[in-house]
């Protein structure tokens, strides 16, 4: 009898859908495509740096078996790094704003992380700069994906793949949301080497506006994985825009994804109203489910 080998979760992360938009009409004969990370399977594209910081870092010795790992997230990576400690068997302690939605934290503990909370004024700020500080108390080990380069080498050696062969190398345009930055660093630098005319789009918050995964970083906290000579353009996303994108996609693609890629495809319409014939793809970075408790999602 043949053997059959199955995949184990872990090989179920990335080689997510690019899909076209179906009724909303993308001006000047442009092509919108959306790229589901929300398909992995701890329901993020954070799931591709998870595995990534964890692997490389067992195979360098970084870690060991036994080792509690400490990271600092506003959600995403947080969900995605206990998947991958349970997969893997290390105990883990995330950091993070007390803010952050009930759907998250219970994800996070249901893959049996420790939660440890700062307040919503303190902010990332302060989760990262208590994690720096458990580790130097001896309390664990920091993957910190605002500065460690595994993080934007698991889009250079996947996402940006993906994107290239799933578009036959037509990609014009790469717009993402910047968080730790790590997506749209790797992505840009694969994508520049295959075509260097390939535009890359970062989107970051408008002054006042609060959406999960995007931020606004002051400038000692700007992850150092950042290098500002991949990013072509920078534009600003309102809040309202990306909510109010987020509800569209959602009732009018059936693409339901949280606020951030919301403003993702925002930022590709805008960016789709100044040139024509392009192939535009953008990060549909998670999946809506986590943020119901909001009321993000309710009537408007």
């Amino acid at each position: 009898m043949t053997q059959i080998t199955y995949p184990t979760i872990a090989e179920c992360v990335g080689n997510t859908p690019l899909v076209r938009l179906q009724r909303i009409q993308v001006p000047n004969n442009n092509t919108l495509l959306c790229k589901l990370e929300g398909n992995n399977p701890a329901g993020s594209v954070k799931d591709r740096p998870a595995l990534s910081m964890i692997n490389l870092a067992e195979s360098r010795g970084d870690i060991l078996p036994g080792d509690v790992l400490i990271e600092a997230t506003s959600g995403n990576t947080g969900i995605a790094l206990a998947m991958a400690a349970a997969i893997k068997g290390y105990r883990l302690k995330l950091i993070m704003p007390a803010n952050m939605s009930s759907e998250r934290k219970a994800a996070m503990t249901a893959y049996g992380a420790e939660l440890i909370e700062v307040s919503k004024e303190e902010g990332m700020e302060r989760a990262r700069d208590l994690a720096l500080e458990m580790q130097a108390a001896g309390e664990g080990k920091v993957l910190d994906q605002f500065s460690n380069l595994d993080n934007p080498q698991a889009h250079y050696v996947t996402t940006g793949p993906e994107i290239w062969q799933q578009t036959h190398g037509q990609i014009t345009h790469f717009v993402s949301s910047m968080g730790t930055t790590g997506t749209i660093m790797g992505v840009s630098r694969y994508l520049k080497e295959q075509n260097s005319a390939v535009q890359i789009v970062g989107l970051q918050p408008a002054e006042g506006a609060s959406i999960p995964g995007i931020r606004r970083w002051p400038t000692e906290y700007l992850p150092k994985i950042f290098e500002k000579t991949r990013v072509d353009l920078i534009l600003d996303i309102a809040q309202s825009e990306a909510e109010q994108m987020m509800r569209r996609i959602a009732r009018e693609e059936g693409i339901f994804a949280g606020v951030s890629s919301g403003g993702s495809v925002a930022g590709a319409m805008k960016l789709a109203e100044q040139v024509e014939n392009a192939t535009i793809v953008c990060i549909i970075c998670d999946r809506g489910d986590r943020y119901l408790s909001t009321g993000v999602f309710d009537s408007h």
